[in-house]
């Protein structure tokens, strides 16, 4: 599968040639702040079949482990790295140039869900993360 995709006013651009996984829409507070909206759409891909076509992110750390990448002329939110894992690198959904290609198959840190933004949507729900432990099904994540 090839992927492609890009910041706002084009400075920016990349290519995915390797199958998408882990297709989520998070609703940590941190991708709120970061995206200035109220949860953001975040596919995965392994590094090593990820690459930038034209320009360059900008970078920054949002935590010890996490470095964001956005476009440093439009500041569009591109991409997630977490120093846990190397070979995995987290791409803006609505950054492809064809984001209905991709739609989330999850909803992940939905303890922190702005409690305006009410899903129906049927997928499954994460407290936190994918682990096994903090799986709340669908729809369950709204008692949390």
């Amino acid at each position: 599968m090839m992927l492609q995709g890009g910041c706002y006013c084009g400075a920016v651009r990349y290519v995915v040639d390797g199958e998408a996984f882990h297709s989520t829409l998070c609703h940590c507070r941190d991708c709120r702040r970061t995206a200035g909206a109220p949860a953001v759409a975040w596919f995965s891909a392994h590094t090593v079949e990820m690459r930038f076509s034209q320009g360059n992110p900008a970078t920054f750390r949002s935590s010890a482990h996490v470095l964001r990448g956005f476009c440093p002329t439009c500041g569009t939110t591109l991409t997630y790295q977490d120093d846990r894992y190397p070979d995995e690198i987290d791409i803006a959904t609505a950054s492809l140039d064809d984001p209905e290609s991709l739609p989330p198959q999850d909803h992940t840190f939905v303890q922190e869900r702005l409690g305006w933004m009410h899903m129906a949507d049927g997928l499954p729900e994460y407290a936190r993360t994918r682990s096994g432990q903090d799986a709340a099904g669908p729809g369950i994540a709204d008692a949390i």
